[in-house]
């Protein structure tokens, strides 16, 4: 594992048992979970740790998240997450990532978007707000900008269940943790149709963070052309959109 250049950041994980589901595949959160451990890694070799940033008052936001998944992870496997800042637009930040096999076969992609916000004012802040320099890196991509994910407003939404934020769900700026929208987007799918299907791309726009005490009502869509819609609300705030696509297990 070489991190020299710091330009690809590379990082590895194994698969346990409790990183995964009762069919003994990789659960979504996880999958998310270890992206987000490799760009706090890439973020924090650039000079600047994690701590400092929020010591500064300041903090990472994940606007959208687009990953496809060629197989989900499964027990004992051992994966190599490879990710890159690919640049910037305005205010937004572009992170790209590959995950491999031990074999050297890539698995899932993933684009995202972020942004560097003031903790206190909320506030989204210019890339020359971090005081270090990023470079980025051109030489790969995994492709444009992800689309920000809007439900149809003609796409039926039934409650699927309630969910309030406690200590478990929290991250070091105080909020939901990005990883644990997966779970809440999974959770609103039967036993009876993750029996038959996993994830083959997960797509996700965050509105509003979630904060301990917070009541969500996690909505979901039947199944359409896109995918499996999921949104999180409570009465007068929608916290995040997304969207499920299933394969059958066979294919």
């Amino acid at each position: 594992m070489d991190n020299s250049s710091k330009l690809v950041w590379i990082e590895q994980f194994s698969v346990h048992t409790s990183d995964t589901d009762y069919r003994s595949k990789g659960k979504l959160s996880f999958i998310l979970d270890i992206m987000q451990c490799a760009a706090d890694f890439a973020v924090g070799n650039l000079g600047i740790s994690i701590e400092e940033i929020l010591n500064a008052g300041m903090g990472w936001m994940m606007i959208t998240l687009d990953l496809e998944l060629k197989r989900v992870p499964r027990p004992n496997d051992q994966l190599t997450v490879r990710t890159w800042s690919k640049g910037t637009k305005g205010a937004l930040w572009q992170r790209d990532f590959r995950i491999f096999d031990e074999d050297d076969i890539e698995i899932a992609t993933a684009r995202s978007i972020w942004a560097l916000v003031d903790i206190e004012k909320r506030k989204i802040l210019r890339p020359s707000a971090l005081p270090v320099q990023v470079k980025h890196y051109n030489g790969d991509s995994v492709g444009d900008m992800p689309v920000k994910v809007t439900i149809p407003s003609d796409i039926p939404m039934n409650e699927g269940y309630r969910y309030q934020v406690r200590y478990s769900g929290l991250d070091n700026n105080g909020h939901l943790n990005n990883a644990r929208y997966g779970d809440l987007c999974c959770d609103a799918l039967s036993l009876t149709e993750w029996d038959t299907a996993e994830i083959k791309r997960f797509r996700i726009t965050y509105a509003q963070e979630a904060k301990l005490g917070d009541e969500l009502t996690v909505l979901r869509s039947a199944v359409t052309d896109a995918g499996i819609y999921v949104r999180g609300q409570n009465s007068d705030t929608a916290f995040f959109e997304a969207c499920i696509e299933l394969r059958d297990n066979d294919k």
